[in-house]
């Protein structure tokens, strides 16, 4: 099953780092981003949950939790956080899912095509998890998605940008051109009239009659 955006968010209960997790109620209020990985111990997934401890201040600043995902147990997370500590200099509290039995990873379409053949010569790789963001809004619906091959760690500042665009349009009538930063100035969406547009934004920067900047608001 593909999760589209808008869709509401799979809702699971599963054991983790931090205790049994309700999703949708451990998700409250806040925005989430959700990760997975192929496995505990391996290596790009230990520099990608490194990244992850570092920037946790600025998730928290940002009313996001984040969660990861992987098809190892709790107790093999437990260890393996000693790790990513260790390499990334920063503690690893956010929780890491338990999904031995692939609950998550299927409910959520982390696996790669070749899960999907006959049993018959499937190797691990065949059913590792590949590296997928979803980020969740406080209503519960997917509001962004991203998939890698098992190959290439994610740019999590690429992400944390992400998340600022997502956040800075979330319900109104604004949009982020391409390579936005936050303080860069938004695209006013054509749902509103010129006069329409400048009244609730301010004045606005008409490069095409379509296209039309205004100040992001604070």
């Amino acid at each position: 099953m593909s999760i589209r955006i808008n869709d509401v968010a799979p809702d699971f209960t599963a054991e983790s780092t931090a205790g049994t997790i309700k999703f949708h109620d451990w998700l409250g209020d806040s925005y989430a981003i959700i990760f997975s990985h192929p496995r505990d111990f391996t290596p790009v997934c230990t520099t990608e949950f490194g990244a992850v401890a570092q920037l946790a201040g600025e998730f928290a600043k940002r009313n996001t939790k984040v969660i990861g995902v992987s098809v190892d147990a709790v107790e093999d997370h437990l260890k393996w956080k000693r790790d990513i500590e260790a390499f990334s200099g920063s503690p690893a509290d956010f929780p890491i899912i338990d999904d031995t039995s692939l609950t998550v990873a299927k409910a959520y379409d982390m696996l790669p095509a070749e899960f999907y053949l006959p049993v018959e010569g499937r190797t691990p790789a065949n059913t590792a998890t590949v590296r997928t963001v979803y980020i969740i809004g406080p209503d519960k619906k997917v509001r962004l998605t991203m998939t890698y091959p098992m190959s290439v760690g994610r740019n999590f500042a690429e992400i944390l940008r992400a998340l600022d665009a997502v956040q800075a349009t979330d319900g109104v009538p604004l949009a982020t051109p391409a390579n936005w930063v936050p303080g860069q100035d938004v695209i006013v969406a054509l749902s509103l009239n010129n006069e329409q547009a400048a009244a609730k934004y301010g004045d606005l920067d008409i490069k095409l009659p379509y296209l039309r900047f205004a100040k992001a608001p604070k």
